[in-house]
């Protein structure tokens, strides 16, 4: 049964993890993240990941208790009045609950290209995307519309940053997400295996309608400030553009992945 524990002040030792929402670094050397919102929290749990603890108003105790039959007997739930959550994160917080989990450990990249596939991979991956909310809504279109795995490169923003998390719906905890120290080097060993990876360019490349996407596929994005870095743009083996008007001359990065992971779907369905 997990432990309830109320909570007065903000100023309890026990909630030093909430209380550094904004330094993520401290929290992936400790191996974990916050979650916020009962939704999340709930997928959080249905990927089998363990909490640390919880915090959350008193109405929300009685819906988890069933949820937290898997984790440790002595989890704490911390409980505290909604005014102080609400000073906590900094604005309304309507769903008043949050959580604490470890990270889940990611494979290795060489052990996930050893691994068989069933059929064509479709993998993702990130250079220098700064933006937590850009990161998080391309890891829940890329779950939506079937990838595999994940790569973020040594430039881009946590993945395990509360608002990546928050913003990918508990798409991040659905598939492997691997920090990459050197993402040119991963994608030249993902192309070695037999991977296309397709650079996403504004300007440049195959249009995407041409573009073959149905084979083992790693889709590549940049920044939206400056695309590539030019070892990341070299090591990919092909460059797709999404055909546009020209009245906008380039989208942004979530509205982009989107529509290319919807191709590179689309290419894998049955036809009748």
């Amino acid at each position: 049964m997990p432990q309830l524990r109320p909570i007065d002040s903000l100023a309890d030792p026990a909630l030093a993890p909430y209380l550094t929402l904004r330094r993520s670094d401290e929290h992936e050397r400790s191996g974990i993240f916050v979650a916020d919102g009962p939704k999340l929290i709930e997928r959080v749990l249905a990927a089998g990941l363990t909490l640390e603890s919880m915090l959350c108003a008193e109405r929300w105790v009685a819906p988890f208790t069933p949820l937290l039959a898997r984790q440790a007997a002595d989890l704490p739930i911390y409980v505290t009045a909604e005014k102080h959550l609400r000073e906590l994160v900094g604005f309304h917080l309507f769903n008043g609950v949050l959580a604490v989990a470890r990270i889940p450990a990611a494979p290795s990249l060489a052990t996930l290209l050893a691994q068989p596939a069933a059929g064509p991979r479709l993998w993702v991956a990130f250079d220098g995307l700064a933006n937590a909310e850009n990161l998080g809504s391309i890891v829940r279109s890329a779950v939506a519309l079937g990838a595999h795995a994940v790569l973020c490169g040594e430039t881009c923003a946590s993945p395990w940053l509360r608002r990546s998390v928050r913003t990918s719906m508990g798409a991040m905890v659905a598939v492997p997400v691997l920090p990459a120290t050197d993402l040119a080097a991963a994608l030249r060993a993902c192309a070695a295996a037999g991977l296309t990876c397709a650079a996403a360019d504004a300007h440049s490349g195959t249009l995407l309608p041409a573009a073959a996407l149905g084979g083992d596929l790693c889709l590549v994005f940049g920044s939206e400030g400056h695309g590539l870095r030019p070892a990341v743009a070299a090591a990919c083996t092909t460059t797709v553009n999404i055909p546009m008007t020209g009245r906008v001359s380039s989208l942004n990065v979530g509205a982009a992945a989107a529509i290319m992971l919807y191709e590179a779907a689309r290419q894998r369905m049955p036809r009748p």
